[in-house]
């Protein structure tokens, strides 16, 4: 499991750009099946602060389209702030379970932060973005990786020595220039921020649909 959210200082931003999260009328997932994740990752993060333990799901109940393999991140935000960012890149599991597993890691088990109270739950903005499959994205110079990447759009997964990070596309508000952008990610592997300029480094670039609660209100 990864994060895929900016941590650095970016005066409280939230991690989802306007108009970032596809319609229900444009999204693969219609407003009664959003509502369901949404649910299942909020009732994940209630067990999960109250006791630690997952709840218990019942995939019959649940729409079709949530037991299809998907990859998946779950962002928690408080008063605008990041609170935890946990999620699968893969399609390893059905999506209710990716929802499951990443709301829990999110926020119990993202480094970044300490572990999620009950006193907190109510408080949280719950956001889950449901990736396409990460493809290889094909340049031949830092100059023409930069021509490619499509801002606001792309989720950038960067590969250099031997190191990985992924941004969500919604990053792209807080770091909308490319080179900024590509530096933070290389800076989040661990490397220096220059990396990505590499002649080794390879990219994989995905898509999301991301709906939060406020949004079904």
């Amino acid at each position: 499991m990864l994060d895929a959210c900016n941590h650095g200082d970016t005066s409280g931003a939230r991690e989802d750009p306007a108009g970032s999260a596809a319609s229900p009328s444009n999204g693969v997932y219609s407003g009664e099946e959003r509502r369901q994740i949404l649910q299942l990752a909020r009732r994940t993060v209630r067990a999960a602060a109250a006791s630690g333990q997952r709840p218990d799901i019942r995939p019959a109940a649940l729409a079709a389209k949530l037991s299809e393999p998907k990859g998946c991140f779950v962002t928690l935000t408080e008063t605008g702030r990041l609170r935890g960012c946990i999620g699968h890149l893969f399609a390893e599991e059905p999506l209710f379970q990716a929802v499951v597993n990443s709301a829990f890691s999110a926020a119990l088990q993202d480094a970044r932060f300490a572990p999620v109270t009950p006193a907190e739950v109510d408080l949280l903005e719950i956001e889950v973005s449901v990736l396409s499959a990460p493809e290889p994205l094909e340049f031949q110079s830092p100059e023409d990786l930069l021509a490619r990447l499509q801002p606001h759009q792309d989720g950038v997964v960067l590969n250099l020595r031997g190191h990985s990070a992924t941004y969500l596309p919604q990053v792209w508000e807080q770091l909308p220039d490319k080179v900024k952008f590509l530096e933070s990610l290389s800076q989040k592997a661990g490397c220096a921020a220059g990396a990505w300029r590499d002649s080794d480094t390879t990219v994989l670039i995905y898509h999301v649909e991301a709906f939060k609660e406020s949004e079904l209100r």
